[in-house]
């Protein structure tokens, strides 16, 4: 097949701004949908409408590509159109448990009245309970019932007293309590006169002083018996009073929760706590109310706080969002913690120190986590899967999952889990997960794959006009006009490398417009224009471009031998790129090849030297089964041949120089020179055919720019596979008022060629 000349019009496709149909006056509004990606589209909004469980979604593409914001439209399009329901929790004290906080779900927004219903009913309690104890008419209660209980203690030891009385017997107070003792005219009898009586009337006596003893230690037990049963009537009093109040008090909150029979019942709860506890409310309060030092245990004698609601989510607020982003996937940011306060050498906590996780503001919503954050974090994985598995939240420090803490902890009770999971990632990362997570394809039934590029049609050049100009806007950068969103449509089939597609990865072109809007405010210009755009796009690859300065100073100096005119055998130019800060330059490489009598072997002193990567490996290899093929139907060939790439120094990889190193082992084999003014790439398969290759913009640019610094005669060029043609983006480089070989300017470079 004869070589093709290309015509100037097949090296740069442009985009007429005409075409975008796009005016300086279009109204703002909001930002158009993600360009070019119907199949990704659908999939996240079949992910995120359909009920299922395990149906969360991996949206999976390059970084740039706009994966997030596919999320984050999808979700407000579901929010639009159907809205979702979520709920507000909390946290409160289990009166018989506290170690294991009761976790109570309410309609949004009245978690919010539950704690402020709470703190009023404490306020109130406080002035009601204390008031009513210090009232009169509870004095004179309690005076009655002591007057009651003192009369009938008294009444049982005036019996023992009238008994001894007849008995002959005196009851004596001692230091230890009451006894009993013999008398004689009304006076103790001493010792010695007892011991003198007749030992029958000392029997007597000693029989009547037993006798009235147990008497008297009956009537002891039963003014114990008395002051225990004093106390409870005084206690049972106080409770039936404080039972009053503290029914009055709750009785509006109950009517307003009366429709959540689980809030209905912790406040029965609170109503039986407050009778057990009315002391607690008769103690004095700080300054705000409190009865105790913050931080100490919710069942501490006189802390009110065990009657407080933690408002762990409120989905009324800000952060009652339809969408959470987690900036940081770790255990506690996920699933919450519990904190702890230290006081005097200990670390004291309660369920007003549990705080939600990132589980807990997205619940009933939506989570974006992106993968390679959320694998990083230890264990954070393994917790959301846990987490899913369940359909519940449950709050676990990761020490005490690995047993390192064997102290009491808090067991706050799990909140039902419902919402969806988006994982945003590479491709890479993905085929990992579903290689090596067994679980992974149980939970995350649906992928997104969004492409790297789009077809370059007439809908999507507006579309992608249409996004820049929005998201420009959205940025605060000035005005682009339909020229320079024509030149950021240009640059996305360069960086697809395909003159027919664009490159999805509108984050990329976003940043050339904020260069260029950068280069107009400086040139105190009210609008981005196409120069702008072509100047930010040179000067990214200029700040880039410190080793291929170094390079081409190398060639220029001869350095580095490459040839840009004449013939040699054995010698051709071949091509590479490499890619630094973002940004891809081309290379020249002098390929070699010296041939010989020998067994048939071709020799790639790349691979031998273990610099030639297997991709390079396989090229020679299949160029060898071309030369077999060609030349030894019959009979094997003498050929011993060598191939190596000159003055490189490190390691060579691809197969797109196995054209170029076909063409060096002809040229040895026949004798037949080759022109140094042209330049090689393309790959060879075993029938000799040219095979498409990448990077083909790069490779001419970097052997342009080494004829253009030596002085271009007109015979130069680069001979490429028929295939790539369709590849060619190539950038605008010097205009011909700059002389041959001169350094680059910004207005060369910015301008035509």
């Amino acid at each position: 097949m004869a070589a093709q000349t290309l015509s100037p019009e097949q090296l740069l496709t442009r985009c007429d701004p005409a075409s975008l149909a796009l005016t300086d006056a279009q109204p703002e509004g909001q930002a158009p949908g993600i360009v070019g990606q119907p199949r990704a589209a659908a999939a996240v909004e079949y992910a995120l409408a359909t009920p299922h469980a395990g149906h969360h979604l991996f949206v999976a593409g390059p970084p740039g590509s706009g994966r997030r914001a596919l999320v984050r439209q999808a979700v407000q399009q579901r929010l639009r159109d159907d809205g979702i329901t979520r709920s507000d929790w909390v946290y409160v004290n289990r009166f018989d448990a506290p170690h294991k906080p009761l976790a109570l779900e309410l309609p949004a927004g009245r978690g919010t009245a539950l704690r402020d219903d709470m703190k009023s009913l404490v306020r109130d309690l406080r002035t009601m309970i204390r008031t009513m104890f210090e009232s009169e008419e509870y004095a004179t209660e309690v005076e009655r019932i002591d007057t009651e209980f003192k009369q009938r203690a008294e009444q049982a030891f005036i019996e023992v007293g009238h008994e001894a009385q007849r008995r002959g017997l005196a009851m004596v107070r001692t230091p230890v309590g009451f006894t009993v003792a013999p008398q004689k005219d009304g006076e103790v009898m001493p010792p010695q006169v007892f011991e003198s009586l007749p030992e029958e009337q000392r029997a007597e006596l000693q029989k009547a002083m037993a006798e009235v003893q147990e008497q008297l230690v009956r009537a002891l037990r039963a003014s114990m018996r008395l002051r225990k049963e004093h106390a409870e009537r005084v206690r049972e009093m106080n409770r039936s009073m404080t039972r009053v109040a503290a029914e009055h008090a709750l009785e509006e909150i109950r009517e307003r929760h009366a429709d959540l029979p689980k809030v209905a019942a912790w406040l029965d709860a609170v109503a039986a706590d407050v009778v057990e506890h009315a002391d607690d409310f008769r103690a004095p309060a700080d300054e705000d109310g409190n009865t105790s030092e913050a931080g100490e245990a919710a069942d501490a004698h006189g802390d009110l706080s065990r009657y407080e609601v933690n408002l762990l989510l409120d989905a009324s607020a800000a952060d009652g969002e339809g969408l959470v982003e987690a900036d940081l996937p770790t255990v506690p940011n996920l699933v919450g913690r519990v904190d702890h306060i230290a006081r005097f050498g200990m670390l004291l906590t309660d369920f007003r120190l549990i705080k939600g996780g990132l589980l807990h503001r997205a619940n009933g919503g939506h989570l974006l986590i992106d993968a390679v954050q959320l694998l990083s974090q230890p264990y954070a994985w393994q917790t959301l899967k846990r987490a899913l598995r369940r359909g519940e939240i449950r709050i676990e420090a990761v020490a005490e999952q690995l047993g390192l803490i064997s102290t009491v902890q808090l067991e706050p009770e799990p909140i039902p889990l419902k919402l969806k999971v988006v994982l945003v990632g590479t491709r890479e990362i993905c085929a990992l997960l579903q290689a090596y997570d067994d679980e992974f394809d149980q939970l995350f039934r649906v992928m997104a794959d969004l492409g790297d590029d789009m077809p370059r049609d007439a809908a999507n050049m507006r579309a992608l006009a249409t996004t820049l100009r929005a998201q420009a806007r959205d940025a605060g950068l000035l005005p682009a006009d339909a020229a320079a969103l024509a030149a950021c449509v240009d640059h996305g089939a360069r960086l697809a490398e395909d003159s027919t597609r664009l490159s999805a990865r509108v984050r990329f072109l976003l940043d050339v417009l904020h260069e260029a809007d950068h280069l107009a405010r400086r040139r105190g210009a009210a609008a981005i224009e196409r120069d702008d755009v072509r100047a930010a796009i040179a000067a990214r690859r200029e700040r880039a471009g410190r080793v291929n300065e170094r390079l081409a100073d190398a060639v220029r100096r001869g350095v580095l031998l490459i040839a840009t005119s004449g013939e040699r055998v054995g010698q051709v130019n071949g091509l590479s790129v490499y890619e630094v800060g973002g940004e891809g330059f081309g290379a020249v490489i002098r390929i070699s090849a010296t041939t010989r009598l020998g067994h048939g072997e071709v020799i790639d002193v790349q691979r031998e030297t273990h610099l030639g990567g297997p991709i390079h490996a396989k090229g020679v290899m299949i160029l060898s089964a071309f030369l077999a093929a060609r030349f030894s139907r019959q009979q094997p060939h003498s050929l011993l041949a060598t191939l190596v790439f000159e003055q490189t120094y490190g390691l060579v990889e691809g197969d797109s120089a196995s054209l170029a190193e076909l063409a060096a082992l002809l040229s040895s084999l026949a004798e037949l020179p080759l022109k140094q003014s042209w330049a090689l790439t393309g790959s060879v398969n075993q029938f000799g055919q040219a095979q498409a290759i990448g990077g083909v913009n790069e490779k001419i640019e970097g052997f342009f720019d080494v004829c253009a610094a030596r002085g271009l005669d007109g015979t130069q060029g680069v001979l490429l596979p028929a295939a790539n043609v369709e590849h060619l983006m190539l950038r605008r480089t010097w205009s011909r008022r700059c002389a041959p070989g001169a350094s680059r300017c910004a207005a060369c470079r910015a301008s035509t060629t």
